[in-house]
């Protein structure tokens, strides 16, 4: 049975407000008092902690892959008024890899996910994953990459090959390329490498494109984290 989580309720226009206060604490350095989500209270989860859950339901995933016996309705009734998630997972669209199951069958409420193909970094992610960190109080930012994926393969294609790609498939891959073109004499199977190796890049352009997760990760508060899941065993190892 998934876990329900406690929320409390408050209007959309003091939630807004308090979403701005919650920004600009962050980037005037945290002077403004800690933010409450959506009027309930945050995760009280540190990110080692969260990522120990991510890890501990990954593990009873791959170990007995059952469907979670999640009372959908009560726990649509205690996530109406708002939510409080303790992890952030940036993921591919891949149809085979939804974060809710692979870590365990987790319940509403309790994970803040961004999806596109090749689990890239671009301005709607980086908004989506400030607002986790500042406004919700995220403590944990997983980027997943995934084995066999399809962006990651188009990208390698385009490194080893100059394949180009119709419409914005090509504009949409540009950024994985460097990952490809960096392992591409390591050895070994140049997806998986290049998989691993833009989930890093990943890491570092959040990082280095968001000063508001930037100040949270040196103030301690945020951790981010790359990761690889395996279509094969199911498995998430998170990579150093």
């Amino acid at each position: 049975m998934c876990e329900d989580c406690r929320r409390a309720r408050l209007g959309r226009r003091a939630f807004l407000g308090l979403a701005g206060a919650a920004v600009a604490a962050v980037a005037t350095g945290f002077t403004a008092a800690p933010v409450r989500a959506a009027g309930g209270p945050r995760t009280d989860l540190t990110a080692d902690r969260a990522l120990e859950k991510l890890t501990q339901g990954n593990a009873r995933y791959v170990s007995d892959a059952q469907v979670c016996a999640a009372d959908l309705g009560g726990q649509r009734a205690h996530v109406t008024g708002g939510q409080a998630p303790w992890a952030t997972v940036l993921s591919c669209a891949d149809s085979r890899v939804p974060p809710e199951l692979l870590f365990g069958g987790l319940g509403l409420g309790e994970l803040f996910v961004a999806r596109n193909a090749g689990n890239l970094a671009d301005t709607g992610v980086l908004g989506t994953l400030e607002y986790g960190a500042a406004v919700l109080g995220v403590p944990l930012i997983v980027v997943l990459g995934h084995q066999k994926c399809g962006a990651v393969a188009a990208a390698c294609d385009v490194a080893t090959k100059n394949a180009t790609f119709p419409g914005s498939i090509g504009p949409m891959i540009e950024p994985i390329v460097p990952a490809a073109l960096a392992v591409k004499d390591a050895g070994g199977d140049l997806v998986t490498n290049a998989v691993k190796e833009n989930a890093r890049r990943t890491v570092a352009r959040i990082l280095e494109s968001s000063p508001i997760v930037a100040g949270l990760v040196k103030s301690g508060n945020v951790k981010v984290v790359p990761a690889f899941y395996e279509l094969d065993s199911g498995k998430v190892s998170f990579l150093a």
